[in-house]
C-alpha cells in the first residue's frame, strides 16, 4: 500500500517541517519533506494537523476500563485508537507465580495471534518489589525470601517477551534474580521501582542493565539516616545518573507528579531521559471527599482511598505535560515515542525517519488524536 500524508506539519525530535508530505510504502516511511511527488499514492489530507511518530507506552496495565489480563485484544485496540502503536502491557506483583505465568501466556498468545499487533512485549512490575510500596500491597504474595525455585518458572515463561523487569534493589538476593533474568535474555532492561534503595544498591545493578526508574516520585521511599536530615534514595539516584531514564505519570491535576516537580525533573534530566507513561489501572473506589482531589477524574482510587494508577491512555499524559510544563509537541513526542523506543533498543521506530516503520499519529496543536497509522495502514 502506498499512502501520502499531505498538508501536514511534520514533527521531528528537534524541529518541525510545516506544509510537509510523508510518503509511506509497504509499511515503511519512504520519504518526507516538502514538494514531494504524490503520484500513484493514496492521499490522506491532514488539513494542517501535525504528524509525529506513534506513541510507545512501556508501562500500562489497562485502558482505564479493562485490564490487559482480562482482554488483551480489546485493551490493545482501545489504546491503538488513541495513538499507542507500541505498548508493553504491565503485569503486577499482587498474584502468585502460577497466575502470573498464565497472564504472561495469555498476553503473549494475543500478540502472536496478530489480533493485538501493537503489543511488543511485557513490562514486569513483579515479582520482587519492596512490600511497603504500591497499591494492593496488602495482597503481595512475594514477601518471602527470594528463591530460585520460586522465580525461575516465571522468568522462563517470560523470557524473550518481557522487555522490562522492575526490582527493588534493597531486597536480599535480588542480584541472583537479576543475573538469572539477564542470562535468559541479555537485552532485558531492569528498572528500580517500589523501592527505598540507597544509591549504592541501585548502582550495583546498573552493570546488569538497570537504566530506568519506575513512575518517578511514586511508590518510592525517603531515607533519613539522621533525624531531620534527608539522605539520597531512589528518586535522587535517578536524577543523579544521566543513564537512568525516568518514567512520569502526568495526570490532569498533577497528583502523581506535581507540576513544579515535573518542571524540576525535566530541568535536571533533560529531554532525552524522560518517558511519559499512562500506568492505567482499574479500580472503582470513589474520589476522596477532599478539595485536594477536586477534578482528579483521570486517576484511580481504591476503596481505602489510596491512589491506584490512572485511567489515562498515553495521549492524555502528553496533553497534560504540555499544560504543566510548557513542553512543545517536539518534546512530548520525544517523551512518549522516541525515548521509550531508544531506551528499549529499537532503531526502526520512535521518530519520523526514512526506512522507519510507518507508525504515525496525526494530532492537533493540543495533542488530540485525529488519525492513526499502524505499519502504514490507517486505523479505522
Amino acid at each position: 500500500m502506498k499512502l501520502a500524508i499531505i498538508n501536514t506539519t511534520i514533527v521531528l525530535p528537534e524541529y518541525m517541517i510545516p506544509g510537509g508530505t510523508i510518503l509511506v510504502e509497504d509499511g515503511k516511511i519512504l520519504d518526507f519533506g516538502k514538494k514531494l511527488s504524490t503520484e500513484g499514492f493514496e492521499i490522506i489530507d491532514a488539513k494542517g494537523a501535525y504528524t509525529g511518530p506513534g506513541l510507545f507506552d512501556i508501562h500500562t496495565h489497562a485502558d482505564g476500563d479493562t485490564f490487559f489480563t482480562e482482554d488483551p485484544v480489546k485493551t490493545a485496540k482501545t489504546l491503538l485508537c488513541h495513538g499507542v502503536t507500541d505498548v508493553l502491557p504491565a503485569l503486577y506483583f499482587n498474584v502468585d507465580g502460577k497466575t502470573l505465568i498464565g497472564q504472561i501466556g495469555d498476553i503473549k498468545a494475543a500478540a502472536e495471534s496478530g489480533n493485538a499487533p501493537n503489543i511488543r512485549g511485557l513490562y514486569m512490575e513483579a515479582p520482587y518489589m519492596n512490600p511497603k510500596f504500591g497499591c494492593n500491597r496488602e495482597n503481595n504474595p512475594w514477601r518471602h525470601p527470594i528463591k530460585r525455585e520460586d522465580y525461575m518458572p516465571v522468568l522462563e515463561a517470560a523470557a524473550g517477551f518481557a522487555k522490562v523487569w522492575v526490582v527493588a534493589p534493597e531486597r536480599p538476593d535480588i542480584e541472583l534474580f537479576v543475573r538469572d533474568a539477564k542470562a535468559l535474555d541479555p537485552k532485558v532492561v531492569f528498572s528500580v521501582g517500589h523501592s527505598e534503595a540507597e544509591p549504592e544498591q541501585i548502582e550495583a545493578l546498573m552493570p546488569y542493565g538497570l537504566k530506568l526508574a519506575t513512575h518517578h516520585t511514586n511508590a518510592t521511599g525517603r531515607l533519613e539516616k539522621y533525624p531531620e536530615c534527608r539522605s539520597a534514595c531512589v528518586d535522587e539516584t535517578a536524577l543523579y545518573h544521566h543513564d537512568i531514564y525516568t518514567e512520569l505519570i502526568c495526570d490532569k491535576v498533577g497528583i502523581h507528579v506535581a507540576p513544579y516537580m515535573l518542571r524540576l525533573i525535566k530541568k535536571i534530566k533533560g529531554d532525552d531521559r524522560l518517558i511519559l507513561i499512562a500506568d492505567a489501572f482499574v479500580e472503582h473506589g470513589p474520589i476522596p471527599a477532599d478539595d485536594l482531589y477536586e477534578g482528579a477524574d483521570d486517576i484511580n482510587f481504591d476503596f481505602m482511598g489510596e491512589i491506584a494508577g490512572s485511567k489515562m491512555i498515553l495521549d492524555g499524559p502528553c496533553r497534560n505535560m504540555m499544560v504543566h510544563t510548557g513542553a512543545s509537541l517536539c518534546q512530548v513526542f520525544k517523551y512518549a515515542s522516541t525515548n521509550p523506543a531508544r531506551m528499549l533498543g529499537y532503531t526502526d521506530r520512535g521518530c519520523i525517519a526514512k526506512g522507519n516503520v510507518a507508525n504515525l499519529v496525526l494530532v492537533d496543536a493540543e495533542f488530540h488524536i485525529k488519525h492513526v497509522l499502524l505499519d502504514g495502514a490507517l486505523v479505522k
